[in-house]
């Protein structure tokens, strides 16, 4: 099936189509697989496993009754966020719980990044997304989703050179909230 095919039935889902939904997802599972694996790579001794991650962001998917999504790129913006969540809500529970934060490997396709503190990276995110809540998008769609330029641009309805601004500008904002964390937030 072709991406018109997906990108229809994204339409299809959108009006209350629920076997759309399911084919949508079936269709896009080796895109979520590899986002997946790509975030829990690097991460020691974590429970979660592929498997998890991906089945808790579907199971989040499946409340969205009738989500706003304009095609392939929107939905695996949803799917990053969600597994963003998943994700931070893991590091937390396992984090009071052992009172031990792992660096994490949150992105695939962005050279010179390294692991990055999740608690950390989620506390800077919901300051920039305070601040510039367009912003927060970008860096939870290039770290969380693995998306490109072409892709987020889509998303957003920038051009692909207003989305590579704003990305520096964004990575530039969370390089220096990273090395200066704020606790309580």
């Amino acid at each position: 099936m072709s991406v018109k095919n997906t990108e229809m039935l994204i339409v299809d889902w959108g009006s209350g189509d629920a076997s759309a939904r399911d084919r949508v997802i079936a269709r896009l599972l080796p895109e979520l697989q590899q986002i997946a694996a790509a975030r829990l790579r690097r991460e020691a001794g974590s429970s979660l496993s592929t498997h998890d991650l991906i089945n808790d962001a579907v199971e989040k998917i499946l409340r969205i009754e009738q989500p706003a999504l304009a095609g392939r790129a929107h939905f695996i913006a949803l799917a990053s966020r969600l597994m963003r969540n998943v994700l931070v809500d893991h590091a937390r529970s396992r984090s009071a719980a052992k009172r031990d934060h792992r660096k994490v490997e949150l992105n695939t396709r962005i050279q010179g990044e390294g692991p990055i503190d999740l608690a950390l990276l989620n506390s800077a995110l919901i300051r920039l997304e305070a601040i510039d809540p367009k912003l927060m998008e970008i860096v939870e769609m290039r770290y969380f989703g693995g998306m490109t330029v072409p892709e987020i641009a889509v998303v957003t309805g920038w051009s692909e050179p207003t989305v590579k601004r704003r990305w520096q500008l964004a990575r530039a904002w969370l390089a220096d909230a990273l090395t200066q964390p704020i606790d309580n937030v």
